[in-house]
């Protein structure tokens, strides 16, 4: 057998949880957000998953677990049916697992294996897994399971997403009068920069974020000029490796661009083109700190309209934080996207989830599935469309890929174009009369 995919899935953090802060008066955060990101329990829950640490054997194996037919096998199934299967997760001596929180990825494959759609997995927390496969094209399909993490090594992820403040540290680069430069540690915390009792801190005016840097004494705050990624901590134990080593592996962690910005003008149908980076913490080469502008930032300075498209893409960089980090950062910019949306209600705001591929402790598919459903809760009570892309990734015969190639690019295009030209409105007519579309995109 192959191996498994889960698109249900709850994760459940039993320490107390960082509360939001207030945004900035501007932007003020509805009640309902504060209710559905401040208890993270809620949209993270995630089925116990109690390990054995001495045996190696004890977890899951996608050898020796197996999956059937919920009913009768039919000759032939009707177009728009599902197909049901049962998962039973077995351990490496072939005993089924009395306990979830696997995290398996299911697809329905057509014949060339050109074409798919993701399963539906629904954990039933007893070691077994309902596979629910929707049929929406004719002609013979191949089911494919793959198990992407054992429950055991799961609890290794979420322990360090929930115990570490972070896995990755920063560099920030200042520069003396003579052009001398000095490289110092940053993060989002001051117990993170090696010099706790005495750090500086760059507040960004428009979301209230927080930048601390280790305080350098001969040297002015305004003379941090550049940034850039720094190590890649050690957060597992050899016991932890072991039960790891099955299903992660070493990875190059996206760290392989310029931040920008960008922009590019496509002058026969007005198309004007922006792409930003976010902010801190962005992992990236070395660049400008002047360029380092918050998504809250850009989209209070937009003004929107029927002909403006804001596509937001959020997650990658902050799989090395723990949720609270990135909670906290979905507040300024879901009041931000609030404002814009008041002010301009026909402006175009849409949301790329985050794809799957990251196989490591710093960037797993586990957590990037948090983070999707994090951002889902965000923004699931505004007029903004998604493009899942996790979901796509998921669903073709593809090489894991944090990195996409064309097929899947090209996708994620036509998809977000869907939103721009609907088929009663060609892709050309899109865009006012000899004036000029203006398109913000920022990762």
């Amino acid at each position: 057998m192959e191996y498994a995919v889960i698109l249900y899935i709850r994760v459940f953090w039993p320490d107390a949880v960082t509360p939001l802060p207030e945004p900035r008066p501007d932007y003020k955060s509805s009640s309902s957000l504060s209710q559905k990101l401040s208890d993270l329990a809620d949209p993270l829950y995630w089925p116990p998953n109690p390990r054995d640490r001495r045996d190696l054997l004890a977890p899951t194996s996608p050898l020796t677990s197996t999956y059937h037919l919920k009913g009768p096998a039919q000759a032939s199934y009707a177009l728009g049916d599902s197909l049901e299967a049962i998962l039973v997760a077995r351990d490496h001596r072939g005993r089924p697992k009395t306990h979830s929180g696997h995290l398996f990825r299911t697809q329905l494959l057509g014949p060339d294996l050109k074409a798919g759609v993701a399963g539906n997995v629904r954990d039933l927390e007893n070691g077994t897994y309902l596979l629910s496969f929707p049929l929406l094209r004719a002609g013979k399909a191949q089911v494919q399971v793959r198990l992407i993490h054992s429950s055991e090594a799961v609890a290794v992820l979420q322990g360090i997403w929930r115990d570490q403040w972070a896995t990755v540290d920063f560099m920030g680069y200042f520069r003396g009068p003579s052009g001398y430069e000095v490289i110092v540690t940053c993060n989002v915390t001051p117990m993170l920069t090696g010099e706790e009792a005495s750090t500086r801190h760059y507040r960004d005016e428009d979301s209230g974020e927080l930048w601390f840097c280790a305080r350098l004494p001969t040297l002015p705050c305004n003379s941090l000029v550049r940034h850039s990624t720094g190590c890649f901590w050690n957060v597992t134990t050899q016991q932890d490796e072991a039960l790891l080593a099955r299903s992660l592996k070493p990875v190059d962690l996206h760290i392989t661009y310029q931040t920008g910005p960008l922009m590019a003008v496509e002058p026969t149908r007005n198309i004007v083109l922006h792409w930003h980076a976010h902010g801190w913490p962005l992992r990236s080469l070395r660049t400008p700190v002047a360029s380092l502008h918050s998504v809250v930032r850009e989209l209070g300075g937009l003004a929107g309209g029927p002909h403006t498209v804001v596509v937001l893409g959020l997650g990658a960089h902050f799989t090395t934080f723990p949720p609270t980090i990135f909670a906290r950062r979905l507040a300024g910019i879901r009041a931000a996207v609030a404002a814009l949306l008041a002010r301009e209600p026909l402006t175009l705001v849409v949301i790329k989830l985050a794809n799957t591929g990251y196989k490591s402790v710093y960037g797993s598919d586990w957590f990037t599935l948090q983070l999707n459903r994090l951002l889902r809760a965000a923004f699931a009570d505004l007029r903004v469309a998604f493009v899942d892309a996790w979901e796509m990734t998921s669903s073709l015969a593809l090489p894991d890929d944090i990195h996409p190639g064309r097929l899947i690019v090209s996708n994620e295009v036509n998809f977000l174009l869907s939103f721009l030209c609907p088929a009663e409105r060609p892709c050309g007519s899109w865009g006012p009369v000899g004036g000029e579309t203006a398109k913000a995109i920022f990762a």
